[in-house]
């Protein structure tokens, strides 16, 4: 029996097929419980359009079921003589209930089955990829407040530049973040629409009832235009992209940072002992590998839209099998992305500060803006008072006052974290991830299977 959906009486070449599928069975194993969904779904509305019988919807209800659960306990495997995912679920089916199972892709195509595996895929890891997001911001918010009067240098162009605190740095990457969840938002609305029903991109005679399968998976809406849905692949997953590149960007700089706070000729940071490797030969050293692994994994996701970019800029419209290979840079990028999160807010959970930086003479220069703005408080022109200061510093007779006083918004003195936790708290109540949870949790109960 042949096991390609298209495949009737001409077998393929073995090299050829070998070619052709390349790591989709892999990628494939990722998208298997989304499938299943997809697949519930799909026969509940054929059912109500009499392509199926109810007594026939039952027992593939119940076998789907079934299959599901064997994916989620690892028990799923995609054949070695099997093309993909959806071969292998149409297979099973049909050695447990016979001719029934023949009957599940009326109405369907393998593109617009892959498009809704990729859908609901992708708004699941960006679930979990927010959460843990939100995870790291807490922290770094916990963080900023618990050193919000430890005072260390800013810098620009690599020079000593004005006052900065731990509060403010912790607090920048934290509001980093919230700038990074507003692109993951936009992302998650994007794929969050249901492409189910568009077939090969130019829709059915059959009449489907694609609202139907939208309500029962759970998505915002349709993707209504079936030529659109279709182009939709590869566009999907560059813009999800870009959103894990924005927060990878953030995580990349912060690494950054963090390596060379850690440095001796810098002291300002100390990193978990555990966190930390050493050498071969030089017994004294602490290597901030996790933090440099995190800086080139994260600089990798920031490559991966413009990869997807590429295999996909070229293409006219419809389907061609370019779109097979982005499945391969884009599907591995969310657990990469969800192990920097994890090993970031563990890090900067642990991570102690030096409260002492400034009892080094190297920084006293630092103050000099200070100064300057003292002089014009009590009346002095501030190119007048600029020039003052300028000339103490050459002559060497610059002498700081350390007692800074910055109360503006988002300054050393009011690092307004409650309005940056407000503006967080507003973006993850959009999201609304229960909707998709309870459409799930109810597609699953009505074949008696608990997510």
């Amino acid at each position: 029996m042949a096991n390609k959906l298209w495949e009737k009486s001409v077998e393929v070449n073995a090299e050829i097929d070998r070619f052709t599928v390349g790591r989709d069975r892999e990628m494939d194993l990722l998208l298997a419980p989304y499938d299943v969904l997809g697949s519930m779904a799909h026969i509940t509305m054929l059912e109500s359009i009499g392509l199926l019988r109810s007594d026939e919807l039952r027992p593939l209800l119940a076998e789907l079921a079934h299959i599901y659960s064997e994916i989620k306990h690892g028990n799923f495997r995609i054949e070695d003589d099997v093309e993909d995912v959806h071969s292998q679920v149409e297979l099973m089916l049909t050695r447990s209930l016979g001719d029934v199972g023949k009957k599940i892709h009326s109405g369907r195509s393998r593109n617009d089955q892959v498009l809704v595996d990729l859908k609901l895929y992708i708004r699941d890891q960006l679930r979990i990829i927010v959460e843990k997001a939100n995870d790291l911001f807490e922290v770094l918010q916990q963080q900023s407040e618990r050193y919000a009067k430890a005072l260390l240098p800013g810098y620009t162009h690599l020079q000593v530049a004005m006052p900065s605190s731990f509060g403010l740095w912790f607090g920048a990457y934290a509001e980093s973040i919230t700038d990074d969840m507003l692109f993951l938002l936009a992302a998650y609305r994007m794929a969050n629409r249901n492409p189910l029903g568009s077939a090969a991109g130019y829709g059915s005679s059959f009449p489907l009832r694609r609202q139907l399968t939208t309500e029962l998976l759970g998505f915002d809406g349709l993707n209504y235009n079936v030529v659109y849905s279709q182009m939709g692949r590869g566009k999907t997953e560059r813009n999800v992209g870009y959103a894990l590149s924005s927060i990878a960007g953030t995580l990349a700089k912060m690494a950054y940072d963090a390596c060379l706070y850690n440095s001796q000729n810098f002291g300002f940071v100390k990193l978990p002992p555990e966190c930390t490797t050493g050498s071969s030969i030089m017994p004294h050293k602490k290597n901030p590998d996790v933090f440099e692994l995190i800086r080139a994994k994260s600089n990798k996701i920031q490559a991966m839209p413009q990869q997807i970019l590429l295999l996909m800029n070229n293409l006219p419209s419809g389907y061609f099998r370019d779109l097979q290979i982005i499945k391969e840079v884009f599907l591995p990028a969310f657990a990469e992305l969800n192990d920097c999160l994890d090993m970031t807010a563990y890090i900067v959970r642990q991570m102690e500060v030096n409260e002492h930086i400034l009892d080094d003479d190297r920084y006293n220069l630092m103050f000099s803006v200070e100064e300057v703005n003292k002089r014009v408080l009590s009346g002095t022109p501030f190119r007048d008072a600029y020039k003052q200061v300028g000339l103490e510093i050459e002559a060497g007779n610059f002498h700081p006052d350390k007692n800074i006083h910055h109360s503006h918004e988002g300054s050393i003195g009011h690092l307004c974290n409650k309005e940056i936790k407000a503006h967080m708290d507003d973006i993850l109540q959009q999201f609304h991830f229960e909707r998709a949870l309870q459409a799930e949790e109810r597609l699953l109960s009505s074949a008696g299977q608990p997510l």
